[in-house]
């Protein structure tokens, strides 16, 4: 298998002793499938990772795009995850999405 060429952390709020913290996780039912369709969709040689928390609560939902180091956040509709996937493929980050 390929190492993918890029990565996209999704945060799912999961830390020490697996207990649920933040809001990411409760904001996000359903996109990592999503994604993973539309990466397959649009041919994006990208992997999705669902993380523990990220430690950005008060920006989350919060999507990360690796190599780039493009952070996103409030990722609350496949609209945004849209313009998030455009922007991999434009080679430019989202700015509207991202934690400055």
């Amino acid at each position: 298998m390929a190492i993918p060429a890029k990565q996209i952390l999704v945060c799912q709020s999961f830390r020490l002793k697996g207990d649920p913290k933040g809001i990411c996780h409760k904001q996000t039912e359903g996109f990592l499938q999503y994604i993973e369709e539309e990466i397959l969709d649009r041919g994006l040689d990208v992997q999705v990772i669902a993380t523990g928390c990220l430690k950005q609560c008060e920006n989350g939902p919060v999507m990360v795009v690796q190599p780039e180091n493009w952070w996103y956040k409030g990722v609350t509709s496949t609209d945004i995850i849209d313009a998030i996937l455009e922007s991999i493929e434009d080679g430019e980050p989202a700015r509207d999405y991202l934690i400055e």
